[in-house]
Protein backbone atom coordinates (compact mmCIF):
# COMPACT_ATOMS: atom_id res chain seq x y z
CA UNK A 1 0.00 0.00 0.00
CA UNK A 2 1.24 3.69 -0.42
CA UNK A 3 0.00 6.52 0.75
CA UNK A 4 -1.34 10.15 -0.11
CA UNK A 5 -2.12 12.25 2.71
CA UNK A 6 -3.70 15.52 2.42
CA UNK A 7 -5.62 18.16 3.86
CA UNK A 8 -8.33 19.25 1.07
CA UNK A 9 -7.56 15.93 -1.48
CA UNK A 10 -6.69 16.57 -4.65
CA UNK A 11 -5.80 20.22 -4.04
CA UNK A 12 -3.40 21.03 -7.45
CA UNK A 13 -2.05 19.68 -10.35
CA UNK A 14 1.42 18.90 -8.03
CA UNK A 15 -0.66 16.76 -5.34
CA UNK A 16 -2.92 15.12 -8.64
CA UNK A 17 0.26 14.66 -10.86
CA UNK A 18 1.35 12.44 -7.54
CA UNK A 19 -1.65 10.42 -7.52
CA UNK A 20 -1.17 9.46 -11.15
CA UNK A 21 2.80 8.42 -10.15
CA UNK A 22 1.66 6.51 -7.71
CA UNK A 23 -1.27 4.74 -9.12
CA UNK A 24 1.14 3.91 -12.07
CA UNK A 25 -1.63 4.90 -15.25
CA UNK A 26 -4.05 7.30 -15.94
CA UNK A 27 -7.42 8.11 -13.31
CA UNK A 28 -9.50 7.16 -16.20
CA UNK A 29 -7.88 3.73 -16.17
CA UNK A 30 -8.34 3.66 -12.63
CA UNK A 31 -11.02 2.00 -9.66
CA UNK A 32 -11.65 3.96 -6.89
CA UNK A 33 -13.53 3.43 -3.82
CA UNK A 34 -14.90 6.34 -1.39
CA UNK A 35 -15.21 5.99 2.54
CA UNK A 36 -17.43 8.69 3.70
CA UNK A 37 -17.12 7.13 7.47
CA UNK A 38 -15.61 10.18 9.37
CA UNK A 39 -18.43 12.91 8.99
CA UNK A 40 -21.25 10.55 10.60
CA UNK A 41 -20.42 11.60 14.44
CA UNK A 42 -20.84 15.66 13.69
CA UNK A 43 -24.38 17.38 13.14
CA UNK A 44 -25.48 17.82 9.46
CA UNK A 45 -23.01 14.46 8.84
CA UNK A 46 -25.23 12.78 6.61
CA UNK A 47 -25.60 16.04 4.32
CA UNK A 48 -21.34 16.69 4.70
CA UNK A 49 -21.27 12.91 3.27
CA UNK A 50 -23.26 13.49 0.65
CA UNK A 51 -21.24 16.82 -0.18
CA UNK A 52 -18.45 15.22 -0.38
CA UNK A 53 -19.20 12.55 -2.54
CA UNK A 54 -20.88 14.93 -4.47
CA UNK A 55 -17.73 17.67 -4.74
CA UNK A 56 -19.05 19.92 -2.91
CA UNK A 57 -16.74 19.82 -0.17
CA UNK A 58 -12.61 20.38 -0.60
CA UNK A 59 -11.59 19.09 -3.54
CA UNK A 60 -13.52 17.42 -5.96
CA UNK A 61 -11.96 13.63 -5.76
CA UNK A 62 -15.21 11.50 -6.80
CA UNK A 63 -14.95 13.73 -10.01
CA UNK A 64 -11.74 13.07 -11.01
CA UNK A 65 -12.95 11.05 -13.81
CA UNK A 66 -12.38 7.76 -11.84
CA UNK A 67 -12.77 4.17 -14.64
CA UNK A 68 -15.51 3.67 -11.96
CA UNK A 69 -16.05 4.82 -8.32
CA UNK A 70 -17.81 2.96 -5.24
CA UNK A 71 -18.41 3.78 -1.95
CA UNK A 72 -17.21 1.40 0.98
CA UNK A 73 -19.13 2.34 4.56
CA UNK A 74 -16.78 0.81 7.46
CA UNK A 75 -19.31 0.82 9.95
CA UNK A 76 -21.05 -2.19 7.84
CA UNK A 77 -18.23 -4.38 6.89
CA UNK A 78 -17.84 -6.47 10.11
CA UNK A 79 -21.77 -7.39 9.13
CA UNK A 80 -20.80 -8.99 5.79
CA UNK A 81 -19.08 -11.98 4.33
CA UNK A 82 -14.95 -10.35 4.82
CA UNK A 83 -14.73 -12.27 1.39
CA UNK A 84 -16.95 -9.80 -0.56
CA UNK A 85 -15.39 -6.51 1.02
CA UNK A 86 -11.64 -7.60 0.48
CA UNK A 87 -12.66 -8.57 -3.18
CA UNK A 88 -13.33 -5.21 -3.91
CA UNK A 89 -10.46 -3.69 -2.41
CA UNK A 90 -8.46 -6.24 -4.61
CA UNK A 91 -10.15 -4.76 -7.64
CA UNK A 92 -9.40 -1.41 -6.50
CA UNK A 93 -6.55 1.01 -7.13
CA UNK A 94 -6.89 4.13 -4.98
CA UNK A 95 -9.38 4.01 -1.44
CA UNK A 96 -9.92 7.58 -1.15
CA UNK A 97 -11.06 7.86 2.50
CA UNK A 98 -12.79 11.67 3.46
CA UNK A 99 -12.27 13.52 6.88
CA UNK A 100 -14.49 14.37 9.58
CA UNK A 101 -13.47 12.66 13.17
CA UNK A 102 -10.28 11.09 13.12
CA UNK A 103 -11.07 8.96 16.24
CA UNK A 104 -14.39 7.51 14.59
CA UNK A 105 -12.19 6.65 11.38
CA UNK A 106 -9.91 4.68 13.24
CA UNK A 107 -12.13 3.08 15.53
CA UNK A 108 -14.02 1.64 12.69
CA UNK A 109 -10.82 1.02 10.17
CA UNK A 110 -9.46 -1.24 13.25
CA UNK A 111 -13.36 -2.75 14.17
CA UNK A 112 -14.10 -3.39 10.70
CA UNK A 113 -10.88 -5.26 9.83
CA UNK A 114 -9.72 -2.86 7.46
CA UNK A 115 -6.77 -1.64 8.59
CA UNK A 116 -5.00 -4.82 9.51
CA UNK A 117 -5.99 -5.95 5.72
CA UNK A 118 -5.02 -2.51 3.83
CA UNK A 119 -1.35 -3.44 3.92
CA UNK A 120 -1.55 -6.41 2.52
CA UNK A 121 -2.42 -4.60 -1.24
CA UNK A 122 0.75 -3.87 -2.38
CA UNK A 123 -0.49 -1.48 -5.50
CA UNK A 124 -3.64 0.13 -3.46
CA UNK A 125 -3.09 4.22 -3.12
CA UNK A 126 -4.41 5.66 0.30
CA UNK A 127 -5.64 8.92 -0.07
CA UNK A 128 -6.44 10.60 2.87
CA UNK A 129 -8.17 14.08 3.63
CA UNK A 130 -7.84 15.48 6.57
CA UNK A 131 -9.11 13.13 9.20
CA UNK A 132 -8.43 10.32 6.79
CA UNK A 133 -4.87 11.18 6.46
CA UNK A 134 -4.72 11.76 10.68
CA UNK A 135 -5.88 8.28 11.44
CA UNK A 136 -3.55 6.89 9.59
CA UNK A 137 -0.69 7.34 12.41
CA UNK A 138 0.58 5.01 15.18
CA UNK A 139 -0.42 8.09 17.78
CA UNK A 140 -2.31 11.14 16.79
CA UNK A 141 -3.96 13.96 18.14
CA UNK A 142 -7.23 16.00 17.75
CA UNK A 143 -8.69 19.05 18.93
CA UNK A 144 -12.12 19.70 19.51
CA UNK A 145 -14.61 22.74 20.85
CA UNK A 146 -17.20 19.47 21.35
CA UNK A 147 -15.56 16.08 21.00
CA UNK A 148 -18.58 14.42 19.51
CA UNK A 149 -20.12 11.24 21.64
CA UNK A 150 -19.26 7.83 20.32
CA UNK A 151 -18.34 4.51 21.04
CA UNK A 152 -14.42 5.62 20.06
CA UNK A 153 -12.48 6.76 23.30
CA UNK A 154 -9.92 7.78 22.77
CA UNK A 155 -6.45 7.35 25.39
CA UNK A 156 -6.21 10.91 26.47
CA UNK A 157 -8.33 13.84 26.74
CA UNK A 158 -7.22 17.55 28.20
CA UNK A 159 -7.39 20.88 27.72
CA UNK A 160 -5.10 22.87 26.37
CA UNK A 161 -5.30 26.99 25.44
CA UNK A 162 -4.50 28.58 22.63
CA UNK A 163 -3.61 32.06 21.24
CA UNK A 164 -7.12 33.05 22.47
CA UNK A 165 -8.91 30.13 23.31
CA UNK A 166 -9.17 26.61 24.53
CA UNK A 167 -10.15 23.49 23.45
CA UNK A 168 -10.03 19.93 24.49
CA UNK A 169 -7.35 17.97 22.78
CA UNK A 170 -7.36 14.20 22.74
CA UNK A 171 -4.73 11.66 21.53
CA UNK A 172 -5.47 8.04 20.38
CA UNK A 173 -4.01 5.04 18.41
CA UNK A 174 -4.55 5.12 14.44
CA UNK A 175 -3.95 2.27 11.90
CA UNK A 176 -0.44 2.67 12.43
CA UNK A 177 0.87 3.15 8.76
CA UNK A 178 3.14 6.14 9.93
CA UNK A 179 5.05 6.66 12.86
CA UNK A 180 4.74 10.38 12.53
CA UNK A 181 1.47 12.38 13.26
CA UNK A 182 -0.40 15.12 10.86
CA UNK A 183 -2.12 18.69 11.49
CA UNK A 184 -4.15 19.37 8.48
CA UNK A 185 -5.09 22.94 7.32
CA UNK A 186 -2.04 24.51 8.83
CA UNK A 187 -2.61 28.21 8.19
CA UNK A 188 -6.26 28.24 7.42
CA UNK A 189 -8.39 30.95 8.70
CA UNK A 190 -11.16 28.68 9.27
CA UNK A 191 -9.18 26.08 11.76
CA UNK A 192 -7.61 28.54 14.10
CA UNK A 193 -6.39 25.48 16.65
CA UNK A 194 -4.09 24.98 13.42
CA UNK A 195 -2.59 28.38 12.76
CA UNK A 196 1.35 29.16 12.60
CA UNK A 197 0.46 30.57 15.98
CA UNK A 198 -1.04 27.74 17.18
CA UNK A 199 0.12 24.40 15.49
CA UNK A 200 3.24 24.52 17.93
CA UNK A 201 1.30 23.89 20.60
CA UNK A 202 -0.88 20.92 19.28
CA UNK A 203 2.66 19.33 17.85
CA UNK A 204 3.94 19.69 21.57
CA UNK A 205 1.46 17.68 22.86
CA UNK A 206 2.59 14.48 20.95
CA UNK A 207 5.60 12.59 21.45
CA UNK A 208 6.75 12.07 17.66
CA UNK A 209 7.27 13.90 14.40
CA UNK A 210 4.39 16.39 13.48
CA UNK A 211 3.63 17.57 10.24
CA UNK A 212 1.42 20.23 9.33
CA UNK A 213 0.30 20.67 6.20
CA UNK A 214 -1.92 23.37 4.65
CA UNK A 215 -4.77 22.75 1.98
CA UNK A 216 -1.81 22.62 -1.12
CA UNK A 217 0.48 20.22 0.23
CA UNK A 218 0.47 16.39 0.31
CA UNK A 219 2.84 13.77 2.30
CA UNK A 220 3.99 11.11 0.05
CA UNK A 221 4.52 7.80 1.70
CA UNK A 222 5.52 4.45 0.07
CA UNK A 223 7.68 2.28 2.11
CA UNK A 224 10.24 4.05 4.24
CA UNK A 225 10.19 6.80 2.20
CA UNK A 226 8.41 10.31 3.07
CA UNK A 227 7.94 12.75 0.63
CA UNK A 228 6.47 16.18 1.09
CA UNK A 229 4.78 17.73 -2.44
CA UNK A 230 3.63 21.64 -1.99
CA UNK A 231 2.37 24.54 -4.32
CA UNK A 232 1.66 26.08 -0.11
CA UNK A 233 2.66 26.14 3.29
CA UNK A 234 3.72 23.28 5.34
CA UNK A 235 6.10 22.80 8.27
CA UNK A 236 7.31 19.77 10.36
CA UNK A 237 7.59 19.90 14.81
CA UNK A 238 10.15 17.34 16.17
CA UNK A 239 9.40 18.22 19.67
CA UNK A 240 9.94 15.90 22.41
CA UNK A 241 7.55 16.25 25.77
Amino acid sequence: MKLLLTSSGIANQSIQNALINLLGKPIEESNALFIPTGMYPFPGGPQFAWKAMNGQLGSAMCQLGWKSLGLLELTMLPSISAAVWQQALREADALLVWGGDPLFISYWLKQSGLSEFLPTLDNLVYVGTSAGAIATSNLFGETYSNPPATIAQPLTSQTIGFDTFTQTFITARGAGYIDFAIIPHYNNENHRNASIANAPTWASMLPCPVYAIDEQTAIIVTGENIEVISEGTWKRFDQAI
